[in-house]
């Protein structure tokens, strides 16, 4: 995976070419090259491009994201969980952020 100014791209290779997208936004952004290289200067490239894009055209250029997240447990995962949180002196959703920040 690749980062730049806070926007990840997703790389596969193909046939001796690299290829990939930048994840996380509303718009497809591609990008390819022939190696590692290329395919970073590209991907970087075109999230320049997409900022330059959406500032021409007075848009916000990635989604924006509530900060909640709907999440559905199996009843005992829940329960250890939650009784994590507690043994840690934390709530359940402080406990589950810091868990998906050290995974991040």
């Amino acid at each position: 995976m690749l980062e730049y100014k806070g926007y990840f791209g997703v790389v596969e290779a193909d046939e001796g070419a690299f290829f990939g997208r930048v994840a996380g936004l509303r718009d497809v952004i591609t990008f390819e090259g022939q190696s590692f290289t290329e395919v970073e200067q590209a991907f970087q490239g075109s999230v320049d491009d997409y900022l330059a894009f959406c500032a021409e055209r007075g848009e916000t250029p990635d989604r924006t994201f509530s900060g909640k997240v709907p999440l559905r447990l199996d009843p005992d995962l829940h329960r250890r969980a939650a009784a994590r949180a507690q043994a840690e002196g934390v709530s359940l959703n402080q406990w589950i952020a810091r868990r998906i920040e050290t995974a991040a």
